[in-house]
Order: structure tokens, then sequence, then C-alpha cells
């Protein structure tokens, strides 16, 4: 999958937007009970989906702009679905201390926070 600079723009653009935890907020997320609580663990492995995603998110914001390759946009336009698939699911009432929203923040996305 090779990108046009303009997909590759607009891919950052709304993955920046979405991820809305800083590097320094997600590993410390990481670190907490909830965030290992929740989540789907493939066979033969021993941490979600999710974590595994936090930690590619955390790879690539640690990378320039030029240094990202077409894996790593693939992985942006991943964690962009899973976001607005997501948050499409809203459950109603409070959301603090969520499944939902620790599932979210596994991915980079608190929905208590202004994107």
């Amino acid at each position: 999958m090779h990108l046009s600079p303009e997909a590759e723009r607009e891919i950052r653009v709304e993955f920046d937007r979405l991820v809305n935890l800083t590097p320094g907020e997600l590993r410390a997320w990481l670190e907490t009970p909830e965030s290992k609580k929740v989540g789907m663990v493939r066979r033969g492995e021993t941490e979600s989906v999710g974590r595994q995603s936090a930690r590619r998110i955390l790879a690539i914001r640690g990378k320039p702009v030029a240094a990202l390759t077409d894996a790593d946009y693939a992985h942006m336009k991943k964690v962009i679905g899973y976001c607005r698939r997501h948050l499409a699911q809203r459950p109603w009432g409070d959301v603090t201390d969520t499944r939902w929203r620790w599932s979210l923040m596994n991915w980079g996305h608190d929905p208590l926070r202004r994107t």
C-alpha cells in the first residue's frame, strides 16, 4: 500500500485528532489495572490487541513524519477505524469508569477529552 502525500497527510491529521492522549499519558495508562482488564487477547498472546496497538502508537508518535512507513500508515488507519466504530457505540450515562472508555484509552483516545 503506497499512499499519495495527500492521503498520508489526511491520515496523520485524523490520527492526531483521535489519538488525544500524549505519549506520557498513554504510557502511564498502560500501567493501570483498568488498561489490563479490557480488550481481546488472541490465542497464544499475553496482551490484548488494544494494548499492543498502544505500543505501536507510541512507536509511531516517536518517529519523524519522514520516517513513517506504509505499515505505520496502515496501523494509523486501523486506529482511526477502531476509534470511529467504538465512539459510535457510546453507552448511555456516565462513561468515566467503564470498560468502553478503558478500551478506547488503550487505543490512545480518551472520550472524556475534547478532540
